[in-house]
């Protein structure tokens, strides 16, 4: 478990972005601004974030464009906007990273640590031991140890996941109610 009242100025948080701030799309990908759906509270529960958190970070592996049926261009646009979009309503995103790669092996590719070292160094006041992982996925969960951080399973899309896997720290319903937890 994570002792929340422990969570200040001092943290960061890493959040993936298909299935925990995107609807995602079944068996495909997310290839533009219009195909792109958060979910409910997910723009109120940013702004909490916001409030409590040093550093909020997005990291999301982007396959289709390796694959060559998303455009760079289009994954940047979707990033922009959803920025812009989160901080009309009072929150901010401090990054955000992504990963084309197709080989599993990429240091790059959840579930390998290589976008949150990327952060890491960009962004040096960031503490790992005052870090958590927020992910929809088993992959995200092993980000979240591959850096030595907290885990929040949010099973959105992986119903069928073991909720007590030993990668998972924490389970929420949704980024809302991890953000009511705070408050």
């Amino acid at each position: 478990m994570i002792d929340l009242t422990n969570i200040d100025k001092t943290w960061t948080l890493f959040l993936d972005r298909d299935g925990v701030i995107n609807y995602e799309k079944h068996k495909d990908y997310i290839h533009t601004w219009d195909e792109f759906y958060f979910y409910e509270g997910v723009k109120d529960a940013i702004a909490v974030f916001s409030k409590k958190f040093k550093y909020i970070i997005v990291v999301t592996n982007q396959r289709g464009i390796g694959k060559g049926i998303t455009r760079t261009e289009d994954v940047e646009l979707i990033h922009k906007n959803m920025k812009t979009e989160i901080e009309k309503k009072g929150g901010r995103i401090d990054a955000v990273y992504f990963c084309p790669d197709l080989d599993e092996s990429s240091p790059n590719r959840k579930p390998n640590p290589g976008m949150g070292l990327q952060a890491v160094s960009d962004l040096p006041g960031i503490d790992l031991s005052k870090a958590i992982m927020i992910g929809n996925t088993l992959s995200d969960m092993q980000f979240g140890r591959n850096m030595g951080i907290k885990t929040i399973f949010l099973p959105t899309t992986r119903p069928e996941v073991d909720l007590h896997d030993e990668r998972i720290d924490a389970v929420y319903d949704s980024l809302l109610s991890f953000a009511e937890s705070l408050q």
